[in-house]
């Protein structure tokens, strides 16, 4: 039986906290975009403790344990992608921000519209990626990060070019 998820449920299991986002996937509104700020504000305040190949191995294990969090999370919800699951939308923008740093304001926040806009409307490779690896178990939770590791790869092609012309 679907199960829409509450602070207590969240706070249940340690893998619950992580998939939603330490509670910005509990957001009544837009919880993706509550995850990405939520992550934009975690990356600056880790970026000032963490050397960059630390920040590499992060975001390796991160989307590692991402994998096991989100599918245990949505397994006890009974559903395949819900929209509160937000880690996907974290990892992919601690590898954005991993890669674009240093930048000042302007760029990380054309990087987070970028990716914001990659991650809610799905253009292209998005899309195919968001349809490859639908349903339950490890397919479905690999899914579920796929789909953001693309959105996060397309933003960092539209920043590149960017800086190339």
């Amino acid at each position: 039986m679907a199960q829409r998820p509450s602070p207590g449920f969240m706070l249940s299991h340690p893998a619950h906290l992580l998939a939603l986002g330490f509670g910005s996937g509990l957001s009544p509104k837009a919880p993706g975009t509550a995850a990405s700020l939520w992550a934009w504000l975690a990356w600056l305040m880790l970026a000032h403790w963490l050397t960059p190949l630390q920040q590499g191995l992060l975001i390796v294990c991160s989307l590692l344990l991402g994998c096991w969090a989100c599918k245990q999370t949505v397994d006890r919800l009974g559903m395949t992608d819900p929209g509160y699951v937000v880690w996907d939308e974290i990892v992919g923008m601690w590898l954005i921000l991993w890669l674009v740093m240093p930048t000042g304001f302007w760029g990380q926040l054309s990087a987070f519209l970028l990716f914001r806009f990659f991650d809610a409307v799905k253009p292209g490779p998005v899309g195919w990626a968001d349809r490859v690896f639908k349903g339950g178990g490890w397919r479905g939770a690999w899914g579920i990060m796929f789909d953001d590791l693309v959105a996060a790869l397309c933003t960092l092609m539209v920043i590149a070019l960017w800086r190339f012309v």
